[in-house]
């Protein structure tokens, strides 16, 4: 009877364990990669500028280089001014960080104060597009002549040059006696000035009650790239640009000024570059008369 008993709980015993099977290995939590602040992240994340390299272009102390979004490339001649304003301000400072696109961030100050909004106010950068409040800060640096609107710059880009010219005195006559016959003075060569190097196509391509869109050609009929440049016109009407695109815009009443940004201030010989932009009007919207490109008038089609 034991016997038996015996064998009935060993079958069992063998029984349960089977059931139970193979035990499962507990699996290591996974691994969460932090975002990269430039790549990933679109928070308010706080840094500290470890380098400067120019006016909007920045070192963090996490050792990514980055650039200021909605800032144009610093102008030749006030890249300087540019480099040591972006220190004073930034340099060993705390700063909050917002990523937008790869390498381009918004910057605030430890006071919360906007770095782009604060240099263009300065007069130290231009805005890449002008519109809003950034729109206002840079006409209201140009109205007082602060920072590059003023000397030398003038709200040129490329660094004035000075050209010296030397006059060549003629040689002097020689005095014929009486007996001498008497000679007859040439007529002085008439030279042709040479042809404006550039032309500009101006059109409305779109118009709406009290609104307009327009749209700028320059074309550099000259023989010579040209590296940077600066457009001037007037409106005869009281017309104001609101908006510009492949250009950066200022405006002093009717008087009008855009410059080349990154992609656009260069114009190769028979080449050619359009800038766009949106603009409001009152009444009449006559086309401006003339145009001209880096102080030289230009043909107008």
């Amino acid at each position: 009877m034991l016997r038996k008993f015996l064998s009935v709980l060993l079958v069992f015993l063998t029984c349960a364990c089977a059931s139970e099977g193979p035990s499962r290995p507990i699996s290591a939590p996974a691994q969460v990669r932090q975002p990269t602040l430039v790549n990933e992240s679109r928070g308010d994340v706080p840094a500290v500028v470890r380098a400067v390299v120019d006016g909007r272009t920045v070192e963090l102390d996490t050792g990514e280089r980055v650039e200021v979004s909605l800032l144009a490339q610093p102008a030749d001649c006030w890249a300087a001014g540019a480099r040591v304003f972006a220190e004073k301000w930034l340099l060993g400072k705390a700063v909050r960080v917002s990523a937008l696109t790869p390498g381009e961030v918004n910057l605030r100050l430890d006071d919360g104060t906007d770095y782009a909004l604060l240099a263009v106010r300065e007069g130290v950068l231009r805005a890449q597009a002008a519109a809003g409040v950034l729109a206002d800060a840079e006409l209201g640096a140009a109205r007082e002549d602060r920072g590059l609107w003023g000397a030398p710059c003038n709200g040129m880009d490329a660094t004035p040059t000075t050209t010296t010219t030397t006059t060549v005195a003629p040689p002097a006559q020689r005095v014929e006696s009486p007996e001498s016959t008497p000679t007859t003075t040439p007529p002085a060569a008439t030279t042709t000035p040479p042809p404006p190097p550039c032309a500009v196509v101006y059109r409305v391509d779109g118009q709406w009650q009290d609104g307009f869109q327009g749209k700028i050609t320059i074309r550099n009929t000259g023989g010579s790239p040209i590296n940077g440049w600066t457009l001037r016109w007037s409106f005869a009407d009281g017309q104001s640009v609101r908006q510009m695109w492949n250009a950066s815009v200022s405006q002093r009443g009717s008087a009008v000024t855009a410059t080349g940004v990154a992609n656009t201030r260069s114009i190769s010989p028979r080449g050619e570059v359009e800038i766009g932009f949106l603009g409001t009007f009152r009444g009449k919207n006559t086309a401006p008369a003339s145009f001209s490109l880096n102080g030289t008038a230009c043909v107008t089609g």
